[in-house]
């Protein structure tokens, strides 16, 4: 049974800043990537980025470039999420998700690629 539990969300005024955490566990947990996706009320989920666990190359979606930096833990299968410059826009559920084995570049954004996800931590940016 593999388990992904985020950290870290809450109320941050605009231009603010959170980092997320995600702790993958799990019996023989391993992955070739993490990614963060999130879900505002009356929307679809949405790719935020990802990491590949091996080299560490990320991708991000265009609204967060700039502003959001995914990096590993020095401990064992834990991914973070450092969002700077938060606007209310980005106001959402942010979910962390584990990819178990290489589908292609398109499914590292497509959150029909990931196998496991976390029960998610709200973020809310207040204007």
């Amino acid at each position: 049974q593999v388990q992904l539990v985020e950290s870290g969300g809450g109320l941050v005024q605009a231009g603010g800043s959170l980092r997320l955490s995600c702790a993958a566990s799990g019996r023989t947990f391993s992955s070739y990537a993490m990614g963060w996706f999130r879900q505002a009320p009356g929307k679809e989920r949405e790719f935020v980025g990802a990491i590949t666990w091996t080299v560490g190359v990320t991708y991000y979606a265009d609204p967060v470039k700039g502003r959001f930096t995914i990096s590993r833990g020095n401990a064992k299968n834990t991914v973070y999420l450092q969002m700077n410059s938060l606007e209310p826009e980005d106001t959402a559920v942010y979910y962390c998700a584990a990819q178990r084995s290489y589908s292609g570049r398109s499914a590292l954004t497509d959150k029909r690629g990931y196998d496991y996800w976390g029960q998610g931590t709200q973020v809310t940016v207040s204007s």
